[in-house]
């Protein structure tokens, strides 16, 4: 029998789902794990990104922190915070994917704001709205779209990236694949890594297509009308 049959046969045995420390336990701590990661990622990449996006400045900040926070692989940092105060378990997992999480929130954020229309912040000063109040009711409802978009990258890179957790016992649906190496491939460790590895899979394609689907209902219906015409022109002039 292949590895991929055992994995299916294992995903199959219900005892693997109930047991504690099994399937269902650790898909619940994969997303708590993540929910609370890219919480932070959003508490702190939204507010920094759509403050410089607002002010009209940074741009060249922007890159290079997000290029600066994916160069820090996320290996090392699982590696390094549990020897800070912050210890083994999940909070140095959270940080971890927290930092992993920002770059896209905070670049998507920018880019939001920016792509705001000269010409609609004009006739909103000149309608007297100031500085505050053209941030929450003109620029913010238009960014929408590339807050929800951020929000979809870093919560998939979130989702398929968490599964590190397992090795600084952080839980999460690495567990599964981690305990299988333990057992050995020849003992029917395999079949409970592809296992684990389907799992890790197929939940980040689930987040996928949740957030594909909350993207498309956040963005006015007119944007997505202005984004049809915008492709049709591209392919017919391509």
């Amino acid at each position: 029998m292949s590895y991929f049959q055992e994995g299916i046969t294992w995903l199959n045995d219900p005892l693997n789902w109930t047991n504690p420390g099994g399937l269902m336990d650790r898909l619940i701590e994969h997303l708590v794990i993540s929910f609370w990661a890219v919480l932070l990622g959003c508490a702190v990449g939204w507010p920094i990104g759509i403050w410089l996006g607002h002010r009209g400045r940074g741009g060249g900040a922007v890159v290079t922190v997000a290029n600066l926070t994916l160069a820090i692989p996320t290996l090392a940092l699982l590696t390094i915070l549990p020897l800070t105060p912050l210890g083994f378990g999940k909070p140095p997992v959270v940080v971890a994917l927290a930092v992993f999480a920002v770059p896209p929130l905070l670049a998507n954020a920018y880019t939001g704001l920016r792509s705001v229309d000269p010409e609609t912040r004009d006739a909103a000063r000149g309608m007297g709205l100031s500085g505050g109040q053209l941030l929450r009711q003109v620029e913010l409802p238009l960014a929408v779209p590339y807050l929800a978009a951020g929000l979809r990258t870093a919560a998939v890179q979130v989702v398929a990236t968490a599964a590190l957790a397992a090795l600084v016992n952080g839980g999460g649906l690495g567990q599964i694949i981690s305990a299988g190496f333990g057992i050995g491939m020849s003992n029917g460790g395999g079949g409970q890594i592809v296992a684990g590895g389907f799992a890790v899979a197929l939940l980040a394609l689930l987040v996928e297509g949740l957030l594909a689907l909350f993207q498309r209902l956040v963005t006015p219906p007119a944007l997505r009308a202005r984004k049809r015409r915008r492709n049709a022109v591209t392919v017919t002039t391509g």
